[in-house]
């Protein structure tokens, strides 16, 4: 019988690991936890991960993960011991967990589950949690996974949103045409992207050569890839110099960066699409967003992973405190595919973030149907 009146919520610590362990064993057959996870989670930063202690023994945790960078909190586990269940456990730790991201500043908090698992669905939607989509094929046993939200922090409901298919990458240096496939498919449902029609873009787009690697993609070689496929575009670039040239060392690379730098421009030009060389703003953004264009934005990765790089995302929204955006790259190590679509960035965040390089590169590629 379980003994409520002795529950006790507190982070966990290093001699929790192995009831923490035992629990996660008796809870789940698959998509478990490992011994090595959750030594991980508990000594890392960007997470909360409390456990409900009764009687000096571990009745339950739930492990929530912070997403750096973006006001976004993922629920990633949720274990409540069997002889524990029904006792009001469950919603005690996660309005804990709610409380321990708003006070990181966080302003969502995301989960999915089960579509067979009718308690929890209950539970979450009882707590205010709305589903906003289906994953599919998303467990280890091919089952089908409901994705909740749930704002925990509570502004004027103001959110405008576009139906933006998601496009995991198919390479480290396509980041630019997944973007914009994303983008063109919103617009136009008969374009069919592929990882074919990725490496097309690509090619049509490259910069050829970057810091290291291959090179990334132009704006206005996304532009002229869109045009070419029929949409209407046209590009912000906050600087008139050559892009990217900066991080390339070697001076025959520099050349060549020149060469398509100034190439692109004239090609663009002649097909006469507008290049705007200056700032744009977040008003912009969002007023050709709901003149039904969706914008191609570059960002630094830096808020996100500390790494400075280049890195297309696609906007898929706003409200008043929030740009949304579909990011094709997810982290393997602590993200899954739907931590990466609907990104709520602060609109305090943004400026900082989609600016890059020591130049302070600011630069987009808004697609209009034709």
């Amino acid at each position: 019988m379980s003994d409520t009146n002795n529950i006790h919520i507190r982070p966990a610590q290093t001699n929790d690991l192995e009831g923490l362990v035992v629990l996660e064993n008796a809870s789940f057959t698959t998509d478990k936890l490992s011994r090595r996870s959750f030594r991980h989670w508990i000594s890392t930063e960007h997470r909360a991960l409390l456990v409900a202690d009764i009687n000096n023994a571990i009745a339950a945790y739930i492990l929530i993960i912070y997403h750096p960078g973006t006001r976004l909190a993922r629920i990633y586990s949720l274990a409540v011991a069997q002889q524990h269940r029904g006792t009001g456990i469950a919603k005690q730790l996660i309005s804990a967990g709610e409380q321990a991201a708003d006070e990181d500043g966080r302003l969502y908090l995301r989960l999915e589950v089960s579509v067979d698992n009718i308690p929890a669905i209950k539970l979450y939607e009882s707590l205010g949690f709305q589903k906003f989509g289906i994953y599919r094929d998303y467990y280890q046993d091919h089952k089908d996974a409901l994705r909740y939200q749930k704002r925990i922090r509570h502004y004027s409901d103001t959110l405008q949103h576009r139906s933006v298919h998601w496009l995991r990458q198919t390479t480290h240096f396509t980041c630019g045409p997944a973007a914009l496939m994303m983008a063109m498919h919103a617009l136009n449902r008969a374009y069919q992207p592929s990882q074919e029609e990725e490496i097309n873009i690509w090619r049509e787009a490259t910069t050829i050569f970057m810091t290291s690697g291959h090179g990334g993609c132009h704006p206005v070689g996304l532009a002229l890839a869109a045009k070419r496929r029929h949409f209407d575009v046209a590009v912000w670039i906050n600087q008139t110099g050559t892009l990217f040239i900066d991080g390339v060392r070697n001076e025959e690379k520099k050349q060549i960066v020149d060469l398509v730098d100034s190439g692109f421009k004239r090609q663009a030009t002649e097909q006469k699409i507008p290049v705007h060389y200056t700032n744009i703003t977040q008003n912009e953004l969002i007023i050709a967003f709901q003149k039904g264009a969706i914008p191609v934005i570059l960002i630094s990765t830096f808020l996100l992973d500390r790494k400075k790089a280049p890195h297309w995302v696609v906007m898929s929204g706003f409200d008043d405190d929030c740009l949304y955006m579909h990011d094709s790259d997810p982290d393997d190590r602590r993200q899954s595919e739907i931590d990466c679509q609907f990104i709520p960035i602060a609109r305090e965040d943004f400026d900082r973030m989609s600016c890059f390089g020591k130049n302070r590169l600011r630069t987009a590629v808004i697609i209009w149907p034709l």
